[in-house]
């Protein structure tokens, strides 16, 4: 256990916040893996690779269309509101939240977290395989082709749309992907270098929801712990990084971390 140099939260002057598909399940957001986590017959690590897209750029963009059409009917929930709140609030008193998150659903953005990394992405951005613009569209749905496509049952039907068909580029007119980071890609050097820097400056550390598997994600708990700072982890079951935290809090985040993030008595009123 790390239990050299506690801070207490109180104290804490620069929090960073580890969050994974944990918080956004307790949204009701699929996270298309484990048992029971499938969209028709795929999970997540099946459809979301670049041999996928290239083999049945089709079906990967029913997989996505699906998974950004239901966002319109999930909200943020207790944790993802905490933390929000925990970060304008202490922002007032000069101190910096950062959320770094493995989520591409946007929550963290939708309950008003400011400062925040997205390790793997946005649903809400593509990425031309050509030329390489990246762009935000929100459209919905994101093609004609893909209106009422993306049903997630077992039996239903591939919509095989064709290529010409699919989202594409508005500079060059080139095929466009979802810009996640798929399995076996690696991250954007600017994202990682942002949050390295964040995780050798906090003075505290809070894991929410995430599994600690998915690298680079699972090596930031314990490169912080490392350094004698106060890790505490949120999740119902314990993970590869539990033995590095301080703390476990064994329970849904939307529980424990709003208690955890409350105001404490030592802080002035806004």
């Amino acid at each position: 256990m790390a239990s050299t140099g506690m801070i207490s939260f109180y104290k804490a002057k620069h929090i960073v916040i580890l969050t994974g598909a944990g918080v956004s399940a307790e949204s009701g957001v699929p996270t298309f893996r484990g048992a029971g986590g499938y969209w028709r017959r795929w999970q997540a690590q099946d459809l979301a690779t670049p041999k996928a897209f290239a083999a049945n750029p089709s079906l990967v963009w029913e997989f996505y269309h699906y998974r950004r059409e239901i966002m319109g009917s999930k909200d943020p929930n207790k944790a993802h509101i905490a933390i929000a709140e925990c970060e304008e609030r202490l922002a007032k008193q000069n101190r910096r939240v950062v959320v770094v998150t493995q989520n591409i659903d946007e929550l963290h953005r939708k309950a008003g977290t400011k400062n925040i990394i997205e390790l793997h992405g946005s649903l809400f951005t593509v990425r031309c395989i050509e030329c390489g613009n990246v762009k935000e569209d929100r459209n919905s749905p994101i093609c004609p082709a893909l209106k009422d496509r993306g049903a997630p049952d077992p039996d239903a039907q591939d919509a095989r749309i064709l290529e010409e068909q699919l989202p594409r580029c508005t500079s060059c007119g080139g095929l466009a992907r979802p810009h996640v980071v798929w399995f076996g890609e690696g991250l954007d050097r600017k994202v990682l270098e942002d949050t390295e820097e964040e995780c050798m400056k906090c003075d505290l550390c809070l894991v929410v929801g995430t599994s600690s598997v998915v690298y680079p994600a699972a090596m930031y708990a314990p490169m912080i712990a490392d350094r004698g700072v106060t890790v505490a982890e949120f999740n119902p079951e314990e993970t590869p990084a539990t033995g590095t935290c301080k703390y476990h809090f064994h329970g849904p985040a939307g529980e424990h971390v709003p208690k955890a993030l409350a105001k404490h008595p030592s802080e002035p009123d806004s």
